[in-house]
Protein backbone atom coordinates (compact mmCIF):
# COMPACT_ATOMS: atom_id res chain seq x y z
CA UNK A 1 0.00 0.00 0.00
CA UNK A 2 1.39 3.42 -0.73
CA UNK A 3 -0.32 6.52 0.32
CA UNK A 4 0.54 9.68 -1.95
CA UNK A 5 3.12 12.14 -0.07
CA UNK A 6 2.40 16.41 -0.76
CA UNK A 7 4.00 19.14 0.08
CA UNK A 8 1.09 21.86 0.69
CA UNK A 9 2.54 24.58 -1.76
CA UNK A 10 3.21 22.06 -4.91
CA UNK A 11 0.94 21.67 -8.25
CA UNK A 12 0.13 18.17 -7.16
CA UNK A 13 -1.49 19.93 -4.30
CA UNK A 14 -4.04 21.75 -6.50
CA UNK A 15 -4.55 18.55 -7.84
CA UNK A 16 -5.35 17.04 -5.35
CA UNK A 17 -7.89 19.57 -4.04
CA UNK A 18 -9.27 19.30 -7.13
CA UNK A 19 -9.59 16.03 -7.63
CA UNK A 20 -13.39 14.64 -7.97
CA UNK A 21 -15.37 10.92 -6.65
CA UNK A 22 -17.21 10.58 -9.81
CA UNK A 23 -19.63 11.93 -12.03
CA UNK A 24 -23.07 12.24 -10.97
CA UNK A 25 -24.30 12.04 -14.61
CA UNK A 26 -23.15 8.43 -15.27
CA UNK A 27 -25.78 7.34 -13.29
CA UNK A 28 -28.54 9.98 -13.47
CA UNK A 29 -30.56 8.08 -15.92
CA UNK A 30 -30.85 4.91 -14.05
CA UNK A 31 -32.14 7.08 -11.28
CA UNK A 32 -34.64 8.75 -13.84
CA UNK A 33 -35.75 5.69 -14.87
CA UNK A 34 -36.59 4.55 -10.88
CA UNK A 35 -38.49 7.93 -10.29
CA UNK A 36 -40.73 7.34 -13.71
CA UNK A 37 -41.82 3.84 -12.24
CA UNK A 38 -41.99 4.87 -8.61
CA UNK A 39 -44.62 8.04 -9.96
CA UNK A 40 -46.25 5.60 -12.01
CA UNK A 41 -46.87 2.42 -10.12
CA UNK A 42 -46.46 3.58 -6.97
CA UNK A 43 -46.55 0.51 -4.22
CA UNK A 44 -45.73 -2.17 -6.79
CA UNK A 45 -42.57 0.15 -7.84
CA UNK A 46 -40.66 -0.05 -4.65
CA UNK A 47 -41.59 -3.61 -4.33
CA UNK A 48 -40.30 -5.00 -7.32
CA UNK A 49 -36.91 -2.80 -6.77
CA UNK A 50 -36.92 -4.42 -3.56
CA UNK A 51 -36.74 -8.06 -5.07
CA UNK A 52 -34.10 -6.56 -7.77
CA UNK A 53 -31.79 -4.45 -5.42
CA UNK A 54 -32.30 -6.12 -2.21
CA UNK A 55 -33.14 -9.40 -2.73
CA UNK A 56 -36.34 -8.95 -0.68
CA UNK A 57 -39.76 -10.24 -1.39
CA UNK A 58 -42.07 -7.01 0.25
CA UNK A 59 -45.38 -6.77 -0.36
CA UNK A 60 -48.11 -4.94 0.81
CA UNK A 61 -48.29 -7.43 3.72
CA UNK A 62 -45.31 -6.94 5.13
CA UNK A 63 -44.29 -3.47 3.66
CA UNK A 64 -44.47 -1.85 6.89
CA UNK A 65 -42.37 -2.65 10.21
CA UNK A 66 -45.06 -4.42 12.29
CA UNK A 67 -44.95 -4.59 16.18
CA UNK A 68 -44.55 -7.93 16.22
CA UNK A 69 -41.16 -7.40 14.12
CA UNK A 70 -39.98 -5.20 16.56
CA UNK A 71 -39.82 -7.59 19.65
CA UNK A 72 -38.30 -10.09 18.10
CA UNK A 73 -35.71 -7.12 16.98
CA UNK A 74 -34.93 -6.94 20.77
CA UNK A 75 -34.98 -10.54 21.22
CA UNK A 76 -31.65 -10.20 19.17
CA UNK A 77 -29.83 -7.36 20.67
CA UNK A 78 -28.16 -7.43 23.84
CA UNK A 79 -28.97 -5.38 27.22
CA UNK A 80 -25.52 -4.06 27.31
CA UNK A 81 -26.87 -2.55 23.53
CA UNK A 82 -30.07 -0.99 24.90
CA UNK A 83 -28.06 0.87 27.69
CA UNK A 84 -25.37 2.24 25.43
CA UNK A 85 -27.92 3.22 23.02
CA UNK A 86 -29.85 5.10 25.97
CA UNK A 87 -26.67 6.86 27.26
CA UNK A 88 -26.39 7.75 23.83
CA UNK A 89 -29.90 9.07 23.06
CA UNK A 90 -29.33 11.24 26.19
CA UNK A 91 -26.63 13.08 24.95
CA UNK A 92 -27.62 13.58 21.58
CA UNK A 93 -30.91 14.92 22.74
CA UNK A 94 -29.36 17.02 25.44
CA UNK A 95 -26.92 18.80 22.40
CA UNK A 96 -29.63 19.33 20.05
CA UNK A 97 -31.74 20.92 22.64
CA UNK A 98 -29.38 23.57 23.07
CA UNK A 99 -30.12 24.60 19.22
CA UNK A 100 -33.39 25.62 20.03
CA UNK A 101 -34.42 28.86 19.33
CA UNK A 102 -37.65 31.07 20.47
CA UNK A 103 -40.44 32.66 18.45
CA UNK A 104 -40.02 36.83 19.14
CA UNK A 105 -41.34 39.81 18.57
CA UNK A 106 -40.68 43.47 19.65
CA UNK A 107 -42.70 46.62 19.48
CA UNK A 108 -40.70 50.13 18.66
CA UNK A 109 -41.62 53.39 20.02
CA UNK A 110 -44.66 54.06 17.08
CA UNK A 111 -46.23 50.50 18.18
CA UNK A 112 -45.49 48.85 15.45
CA UNK A 113 -44.07 45.35 15.86
CA UNK A 114 -41.74 43.05 14.34
CA UNK A 115 -40.95 39.34 14.93
CA UNK A 116 -40.36 35.90 13.49
CA UNK A 117 -42.34 32.91 14.40
CA UNK A 118 -40.45 29.35 14.66
CA UNK A 119 -42.67 26.34 13.92
CA UNK A 120 -41.51 22.87 13.10
CA UNK A 121 -42.03 21.25 9.94
CA UNK A 122 -45.29 18.99 10.12
CA UNK A 123 -44.19 15.44 8.20
CA UNK A 124 -40.12 14.05 7.60
CA UNK A 125 -38.81 11.28 6.38
CA UNK A 126 -35.39 9.80 7.71
CA UNK A 127 -33.47 7.71 5.26
CA UNK A 128 -31.27 5.27 7.20
CA UNK A 129 -28.60 2.90 4.94
CA UNK A 130 -29.06 -0.63 5.80
CA UNK A 131 -29.50 -4.04 4.00
CA UNK A 132 -26.54 -6.02 5.10
CA UNK A 133 -25.19 -3.19 7.41
CA UNK A 134 -26.15 -1.62 11.17
CA UNK A 135 -26.56 1.68 11.11
CA UNK A 136 -28.23 2.63 14.54
CA UNK A 137 -26.53 6.03 14.92
CA UNK A 138 -28.16 7.19 11.76
CA UNK A 139 -31.64 6.65 13.24
CA UNK A 140 -30.45 9.26 16.35
CA UNK A 141 -28.74 11.69 14.20
CA UNK A 142 -31.69 12.25 11.65
CA UNK A 143 -34.65 11.39 14.04
CA UNK A 144 -33.85 13.02 17.48
CA UNK A 145 -33.28 16.63 16.41
CA UNK A 146 -36.65 16.31 14.38
CA UNK A 147 -38.15 15.43 17.67
CA UNK A 148 -36.22 18.00 19.49
CA UNK A 149 -37.60 20.42 16.64
CA UNK A 150 -41.26 19.07 17.21
CA UNK A 151 -41.73 17.67 13.83
CA UNK A 152 -45.35 15.41 14.79
CA UNK A 153 -44.86 13.23 11.96
CA UNK A 154 -41.61 11.07 11.01
CA UNK A 155 -41.30 8.42 8.37
CA UNK A 156 -38.39 6.21 8.74
CA UNK A 157 -36.88 4.28 5.64
CA UNK A 158 -34.31 1.52 5.46
CA UNK A 159 -33.98 -1.07 2.35
CA UNK A 160 -33.79 -4.81 4.09
CA UNK A 161 -32.08 -7.73 4.08
CA UNK A 162 -32.54 -10.77 1.76
CA UNK A 163 -34.66 -11.96 4.30
CA UNK A 164 -36.82 -9.20 4.07
CA UNK A 165 -36.46 -7.66 7.74
CA UNK A 166 -34.82 -4.94 8.77
CA UNK A 167 -31.61 -4.95 10.76
CA UNK A 168 -32.21 -5.66 14.34
CA UNK A 169 -30.13 -3.24 15.86
CA UNK A 170 -31.68 -0.29 13.86
CA UNK A 171 -34.83 -1.89 14.70
CA UNK A 172 -34.02 -1.01 17.93
CA UNK A 173 -32.99 1.94 17.78
CA UNK A 174 -36.38 3.19 15.92
CA UNK A 175 -38.40 1.61 18.98
CA UNK A 176 -35.85 3.24 21.84
CA UNK A 177 -36.82 6.93 20.72
CA UNK A 178 -40.44 5.98 19.95
CA UNK A 179 -40.38 5.80 16.27
CA UNK A 180 -43.40 3.61 14.66
CA UNK A 181 -43.96 4.76 10.58
CA UNK A 182 -41.32 2.58 9.19
CA UNK A 183 -41.08 1.28 5.90
CA UNK A 184 -39.02 -1.48 4.23
CA UNK A 185 -37.07 0.17 1.43
CA UNK A 186 -34.24 2.23 0.04
CA UNK A 187 -32.27 3.64 -2.69
CA UNK A 188 -33.84 6.14 -5.17
CA UNK A 189 -36.92 4.63 -4.75
CA UNK A 190 -37.59 5.16 -1.26
CA UNK A 191 -36.34 8.78 -1.65
CA UNK A 192 -38.98 9.11 -4.93
CA UNK A 193 -41.75 7.63 -2.55
CA UNK A 194 -41.17 10.03 0.40
CA UNK A 195 -41.00 12.88 -1.95
CA UNK A 196 -43.78 12.39 -4.15
CA UNK A 197 -46.17 9.29 -2.14
CA UNK A 198 -47.65 5.83 -2.87
CA UNK A 199 -50.48 4.31 -1.82
CA UNK A 200 -49.33 3.49 1.23
CA UNK A 201 -46.48 6.25 1.93
CA UNK A 202 -47.81 9.56 2.64
CA UNK A 203 -45.65 12.62 0.96
CA UNK A 204 -43.19 14.32 3.68
CA UNK A 205 -42.03 17.81 3.45
CA UNK A 206 -37.99 17.44 4.03
CA UNK A 207 -35.94 13.98 3.78
CA UNK A 208 -33.26 13.98 5.97
CA UNK A 209 -30.28 11.04 5.94
CA UNK A 210 -27.24 10.22 3.84
CA UNK A 211 -27.33 7.07 1.38
CA UNK A 212 -25.25 5.95 -1.68
CA UNK A 213 -24.70 7.65 -4.78
CA UNK A 214 -28.53 6.58 -6.34
CA UNK A 215 -30.01 8.46 -3.13
CA UNK A 216 -28.21 11.52 -3.42
CA UNK A 217 -29.04 12.25 -6.86
CA UNK A 218 -32.45 11.43 -6.11
CA UNK A 219 -32.42 13.61 -3.28
CA UNK A 220 -30.93 16.31 -6.12
CA UNK A 221 -34.02 15.30 -8.26
CA UNK A 222 -36.79 15.91 -5.59
CA UNK A 223 -35.67 18.98 -3.89
CA UNK A 224 -37.77 21.76 -4.79
CA UNK A 225 -40.60 18.97 -4.39
CA UNK A 226 -39.44 18.47 -0.84
CA UNK A 227 -36.51 20.27 1.40
CA UNK A 228 -33.66 18.03 1.71
CA UNK A 229 -30.70 18.20 4.51
CA UNK A 230 -27.78 18.05 2.36
CA UNK A 231 -26.56 16.20 -0.72
CA UNK A 232 -23.71 13.45 0.89
CA UNK A 233 -20.97 12.35 -0.53
CA UNK A 234 -17.78 9.67 0.70
CA UNK A 235 -17.06 10.08 4.28
CA UNK A 236 -13.66 11.98 4.88
CA UNK A 237 -11.45 12.93 7.36
CA UNK A 238 -8.29 15.92 7.70
CA UNK A 239 -6.47 15.63 10.34
CA UNK A 240 -3.86 18.59 11.71
CA UNK A 241 -0.97 17.29 13.70
CA UNK A 242 2.48 18.31 15.17
CA UNK A 243 5.24 16.93 16.09
CA UNK A 244 4.14 15.63 19.39
CA UNK A 245 1.03 14.08 17.84
CA UNK A 246 0.92 9.97 18.70
CA UNK A 247 1.57 8.09 15.17
CA UNK A 248 -0.21 5.30 16.72
CA UNK A 249 -3.78 7.85 17.10
CA UNK A 250 -3.34 9.29 13.68
CA UNK A 251 -2.92 5.92 12.12
CA UNK A 252 -5.85 4.40 13.78
CA UNK A 253 -8.11 7.74 12.86
CA UNK A 254 -7.36 7.70 9.06
CA UNK A 255 -8.00 4.10 8.89
CA UNK A 256 -10.98 4.59 11.06
CA UNK A 257 -12.73 7.04 7.90
CA UNK A 258 -11.04 4.68 4.91
CA UNK A 259 -12.73 1.77 6.43
CA UNK A 260 -16.33 3.47 5.15
CA UNK A 261 -15.47 3.41 1.23
CA UNK A 262 -13.25 2.54 -0.79
CA UNK A 263 -13.78 6.41 -2.00
CA UNK A 264 -13.19 7.96 1.35
CA UNK A 265 -10.65 9.74 2.23
CA UNK A 266 -8.08 10.34 4.64
CA UNK A 267 -5.70 13.25 5.04
CA UNK A 268 -3.32 14.08 7.64
CA UNK A 269 -1.79 17.80 7.46
CA UNK A 270 1.53 18.31 9.78
CA UNK A 271 4.57 20.45 9.72
CA UNK A 272 6.63 17.38 10.91
CA UNK A 273 7.93 15.46 8.46
CA UNK A 274 9.80 12.30 10.35
CA UNK A 275 5.77 11.82 11.68
CA UNK A 276 4.64 11.07 8.45
CA UNK A 277 7.24 7.90 8.19
CA UNK A 278 5.84 6.97 11.80
CA UNK A 279 2.05 6.96 10.92
CA UNK A 280 3.00 4.92 7.92
CA UNK A 281 4.48 2.31 9.98
CA UNK A 282 1.57 2.16 12.50
CA UNK A 283 -0.74 1.99 9.71
CA UNK A 284 0.87 -0.95 8.11
CA UNK A 285 1.16 -2.37 12.05
CA UNK A 286 -2.58 -1.97 12.92
CA UNK A 287 -4.07 -2.47 9.24
CA UNK A 288 -3.72 -6.44 9.97
CA UNK A 289 -5.98 -6.64 12.38
CA UNK A 290 -8.84 -5.11 11.33
CA UNK A 291 -11.86 -6.60 9.67
CA UNK A 292 -12.36 -4.16 6.85
CA UNK A 293 -8.51 -3.72 5.96
CA UNK A 294 -9.17 -4.80 1.94
CA UNK A 295 -11.32 -1.76 1.88
CA UNK A 296 -9.12 0.25 4.36
CA UNK A 297 -6.12 0.02 1.59
CA UNK A 298 -7.62 0.62 -1.36
CA UNK A 299 -9.25 3.86 0.22
CA UNK A 300 -6.33 4.92 1.50
CA UNK A 301 -3.85 4.50 -1.93
CA UNK A 302 -6.07 5.73 -3.97
CA UNK A 303 -7.77 8.70 -1.62
CA UNK A 304 -5.47 8.96 1.01
CA UNK A 305 -2.91 11.77 1.73
CA UNK A 306 0.46 13.05 3.75
CA UNK A 307 0.60 16.62 3.37
CA UNK A 308 3.61 18.16 4.31
CA UNK A 309 3.43 21.56 5.69
CA UNK A 310 5.82 24.27 6.06
CA UNK A 311 4.12 25.37 9.19
CA UNK A 312 1.00 25.09 11.35
CA UNK A 313 -0.55 27.92 9.91
CA UNK A 314 -0.09 26.51 6.36
CA UNK A 315 -1.61 23.40 7.44
CA UNK A 316 -4.85 25.50 9.07
CA UNK A 317 -5.03 26.67 5.46
CA UNK A 318 -4.70 23.20 3.73
CA UNK A 319 -7.78 22.44 6.07
CA UNK A 320 -9.72 25.56 4.98
CA UNK A 321 -9.22 25.22 1.29
CA UNK A 322 -10.51 21.24 1.70
CA UNK A 323 -12.98 22.11 4.01
CA UNK A 324 -13.21 18.62 5.18
CA UNK A 325 -16.41 16.93 6.67
CA UNK A 326 -14.19 15.85 9.89
CA UNK A 327 -11.44 18.04 11.16
CA UNK A 328 -9.39 16.54 14.41
CA UNK A 329 -6.43 18.82 15.34
CA UNK A 330 -4.16 16.66 17.53
CA UNK A 331 -1.97 19.61 18.40
CA UNK A 332 -0.51 19.64 21.64
CA UNK A 333 -2.90 23.24 22.27
CA UNK A 334 -5.93 22.56 19.97
CA UNK A 335 -8.05 25.48 21.45
CA UNK A 336 -5.44 28.18 19.91
CA UNK A 337 -5.94 26.34 16.60
CA UNK A 338 -9.96 27.02 16.86
CA UNK A 339 -9.95 30.64 15.41
CA UNK A 340 -7.76 29.80 12.77
CA UNK A 341 -10.30 27.14 10.71
CA UNK A 342 -13.00 28.22 9.22
CA UNK A 343 -14.29 25.58 6.77
CA UNK A 344 -15.26 22.35 8.78
CA UNK A 345 -18.56 19.83 9.33
CA UNK A 346 -17.12 18.89 12.86
CA UNK A 347 -14.08 19.84 15.18
CA UNK A 348 -12.42 17.08 17.28
CA UNK A 349 -9.96 18.79 19.61
CA UNK A 350 -7.04 17.06 21.31
CA UNK A 351 -6.10 13.15 21.20
CA UNK A 352 -8.63 11.76 23.50
CA UNK A 353 -11.31 13.61 20.70
CA UNK A 354 -11.15 10.97 18.35
CA UNK A 355 -14.17 11.25 15.35
CA UNK A 356 -15.84 8.07 16.51
CA UNK A 357 -16.52 9.91 19.76
CA UNK A 358 -19.10 12.19 17.47
CA UNK A 359 -19.98 9.58 15.49
CA UNK A 360 -21.92 7.99 18.13
CA UNK A 361 -21.91 9.25 21.57
CA UNK A 362 -20.67 12.62 22.43
CA UNK A 363 -24.11 14.67 21.31
CA UNK A 364 -23.09 16.68 17.89
CA UNK A 365 -24.72 14.97 14.99
CA UNK A 366 -22.67 13.32 12.94
CA UNK A 367 -24.95 13.90 9.46
CA UNK A 368 -22.17 16.60 8.15
CA UNK A 369 -20.88 18.14 4.73
CA UNK A 370 -18.97 16.37 2.98
CA UNK A 371 -16.46 17.21 -0.49
CA UNK A 372 -15.74 20.56 0.60
CA UNK A 373 -19.56 21.82 1.07
CA UNK A 374 -18.53 22.99 4.69
CA UNK A 375 -17.55 25.83 2.70
CA UNK A 376 -21.49 26.39 2.57
CA UNK A 377 -23.04 24.06 4.24
CA UNK A 378 -24.09 23.04 8.25
CA UNK A 379 -24.71 19.32 10.22
CA UNK A 380 -27.91 18.35 10.24
CA UNK A 381 -29.53 20.19 13.48
CA UNK A 382 -32.67 21.46 15.00
CA UNK A 383 -32.79 23.95 12.18
CA UNK A 384 -32.74 21.32 9.41
CA UNK A 385 -36.52 20.69 10.73
CA UNK A 386 -37.86 23.85 11.36
CA UNK A 387 -39.33 26.56 9.38
CA UNK A 388 -39.35 30.29 10.40
CA UNK A 389 -42.52 32.76 9.32
CA UNK A 390 -41.96 36.82 9.46
CA UNK A 391 -44.41 38.71 11.48
CA UNK A 392 -45.26 42.66 10.81
CA UNK A 393 -47.90 45.02 12.32
CA UNK A 394 -47.93 48.82 11.30
CA UNK A 395 -49.42 51.10 13.79
CA UNK A 396 -51.38 53.91 11.97
CA UNK A 397 -48.94 56.50 13.19
CA UNK A 398 -45.95 54.03 11.63
CA UNK A 399 -47.40 53.62 8.20
CA UNK A 400 -47.82 57.70 7.63
CA UNK A 401 -44.21 57.93 9.08
CA UNK A 402 -42.86 55.32 6.59
CA UNK A 403 -45.20 55.40 3.64
CA UNK A 404 -43.62 58.31 1.45
CA UNK A 405 -40.29 56.15 1.70
CA UNK A 406 -42.12 53.25 0.71
CA UNK A 407 -44.20 54.74 -2.36
CA UNK A 408 -40.36 56.04 -3.41
CA UNK A 409 -39.24 52.81 -3.25
CA UNK A 410 -42.36 51.14 -5.06
CA UNK A 411 -42.47 53.24 -7.85
CA UNK A 412 -38.54 53.06 -8.53
CA UNK A 413 -39.66 49.49 -9.62
CA UNK A 414 -42.03 50.68 -11.37
CA UNK A 415 -44.63 49.15 -9.29
CA UNK A 416 -47.26 51.58 -8.91
CA UNK A 417 -49.65 49.34 -7.51
CA UNK A 418 -47.49 48.48 -4.80
CA UNK A 419 -47.62 52.20 -4.39
CA UNK A 420 -50.96 52.73 -4.49
CA UNK A 421 -51.93 50.20 -1.71
CA UNK A 422 -49.53 52.57 0.24
CA UNK A 423 -50.85 56.24 -0.86
CA UNK A 424 -55.02 54.80 -0.27
CA UNK A 425 -54.03 54.58 3.09
CA UNK A 426 -51.61 57.69 3.36
CA UNK A 427 -54.12 59.54 1.95
CA UNK A 428 -57.01 58.69 4.55
CA UNK A 429 -55.09 59.51 7.43
CA UNK A 430 -54.38 62.58 6.02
Amino acid sequence: MKIRKIEASSNEMLEFLEFNYSSLKDYEASVIEIGRQVKARGDQAIFDFCRKFDGAAVNEKNFQVTEDEIAEAYEKVSGEYVDALTRAVQNIAFYHYKQKKNSWMEPDERGNILGQIYRPLERVGIYVPGGTAAYPSSVLMNAIPAQVAGVKEIAMVSPPGNDGKLNPYTLVAAAEIGLTEIYKMGGAQAIFALAWGTETVRRVDLISGPGNIYVTIAKKMVYGDVNIDMLAGPSEILIIADSKADPAYLAADMMSQAEHDVLARSILVTDAPALIDLVEKEIERQIAGLSRKDIIAQSLENNGAFILAADMDEACEVANRVAPEHLELMVENPFAFLSKIRNAGAIFLGEYTPEPVGDYFAGPNHILPTGGTARFYSPVSVDTFMKTSSVVYYSPEGIEQDAEDIMKLALVEGLTAHANSIKVRYDKKR
